[in-house]
């Protein structure tokens, strides 16, 4: 009887080869819970970096769009990488793209004392293509409309976005 307590004693605990297998497998599964948070934080501050560049980039181009919409004329032998423009208050600015730094500027080229502003940072290309015409009352080349395209990246993610601009005082 004595013999048969100590078989059942035995049997109902643990061995320690049990428990060693046990905490290896809890061990292991800690570990791919780790790495999976570890990813999805590391992919959370990507997304967030490149959202960050593209909502820059879309300001830049609201305002560029807005003030080639109402500009009184435009610059149509600027280079792909600028616009040129004088706006509808008269000012005489630029946009350019400055592929040393990567950085698109905001130029104001009346006042040479200011500094150039910063628009958008993050910038790896940026193409201005500008459609014109002859117009025959004066003969002079007017741009009729503007279209930009800006290529922003964050890490290794390059996203572009695009917009397109007619300048009304130039609709015939």
């Amino acid at each position: 009887m004595i013999d048969q307590i100590k078989k059942i004693k035995y049997k109902t605990g643990f061995t320690l080869v049990e428990l060693l297998i046990a905490l290896a497998l809890a061990g292991m599964l800690l570990a791919a819970v780790a790495v999976a948070i570890n990813a999805s934080a590391t992919n959370y501050e990507q997304n967030e970096d490149i959202f960050k560049a593209v909502n820059n980039a879309r300001q830049a181009l609201f305002r560029m769009t807005s003030q080639l919409r109402t500009a009184n004329t435009v610059d149509p032998n600027a280079p792909s990488n600028e616009c040129t423009m004088i706006t509808a208050a008269g000012e005489n600015i630029t946009y350019r793209y400055n592929s040393g730094d990567g950085k698109l500027y905001l130029i104001t080229n009346y006042d040479s004392t200011d500094s150039d502003y910063v628009l958008c940072d993050n910038v790896t290309a940026m193409n201005c293509t500008k459609t014109w015409f002859v117009d025959d009352e004066d003969g002079l080349i007017k741009v009729k409309n503007v279209q930009i395209s800006l290529t922003v990246a964050s890490d290794d993610v390059e996203k572009t976005i695009s917009a397109a601009a007619t300048i009304r005082r130039n609709l015939n």
